[in-house]
């Protein structure tokens, strides 16, 4: 069975919204989900508790009040990374699990990068924490295989649209360092690299990549599919303002767990 993985940004929503995109996610296939702009609040709670009433594997590292972060959803049994506890700079925004495949052991991290405006702050935040990511996936890297999945609220190099002036070469070059630095191919453009496609956008003429999967050498071999899901923006109302990335290999877990369904009514089933 191929192993697959969805990263979608649910926006830190509220428990409405949160309860839809349950509901949504409960009727995918993915072996493991990587949520990103998630939050301490009621609506990312509810996410976590349906799936981990239904025997899901949650991570999710603590989020301090109004911080936002990542997390992790598998239903195939698993370990924390180490590259969550070696984050020293906004650490909710970076965690992982690491599983066991046919192949030999696969890390999936997940990561959500700051946005950046024109405010000293804001561009002093976002430096940070790109130098303590890379300082923490260098301190904790082994010969396990990587998939780095998440929002990065950055653009390619000769992205279409351009949007000119937008990012600063700081910015730019956090995801050229994701290859050059750490040997993480986008897995995307790997298979389709001309393909023009956006995971969020003002208006649908001005999108924006900002979603993104990166894999290392030895993943590529078994890469089958990479695609966006544009259904999350595209429901009525909306389930989240971006859309999905889905990740197809050709590996398989070598411990699935025992699930069921983590959009069902827990107390109706009780008796």
């Amino acid at each position: 069975m191929p192993l697959t993985v969805l990263t979608l940004n649910i926006g830190n929503p509220a428990v409405e919204r949160a309860r839809r995109q349950r509901d949504w996610l409960a009727r995918r296939d993915e072996d493991v989900i990587v949520f990103t702009e998630t939050g301490s609040g009621s609506g990312t709670q509810l996410i976590a508790e349906s799936f981990a009433d239904a025997g899901w594997s949650v991570t999710s590292p603590e989020h301090p009040d109004k911080e936002r972060g990542v997390m992790l959803l598998s239903k195939v049994e698993c370990t924390v990374d180490p590259i969550g506890a070696a984050m020293t700079y906004l650490p909710a925004r970076l965690a992982g699990i690491a599983l066991d495949t046919n192949n030999g052991p696969l890390r999936i991290l997940g990561a959500y990068v700051p946005s950046r405006d024109a405010t000293e702050a804001k561009t002093t935040r976002k430096r940070e924490w790109i130098e303590a990511f890379h300082q923490a996936y260098e301190a904790t890297s082994d010969n396990a295989a990587v998939l780095l999945l998440g929002d990065l609220n950055v653009l390619e190099p000769g992205h279409v649209p351009p949007h000119r002036g937008q990012f600063a070469p700081f910015e730019t070059a956090f995801y050229t360092s994701l290859t050059q630095r750490h040997g993480l191919t986008d897995v995307f453009r790997a298979l389709h690299p001309t393909a023009v496609e956006h995971s969020w956008a003002r208006r649908a003429e001005l999108g924006y990549r900002y979603d993104h999967a990166h894999a290392s050498a030895p993943l590529l071999a078994h890469l089958t599919s990479c695609s966006y899901v544009h259904a999350t923006r595209q429901e009525n109302p909306a389930l989240t303002d971006h859309s999905g990335l889905a990740v197809a290999l050709t590996l398989t877990a070598t411990a699935p767990l025992i699930t069921s369904d983590p959009a069902a009514d827990r107390e109706a089933t009780l008796f």
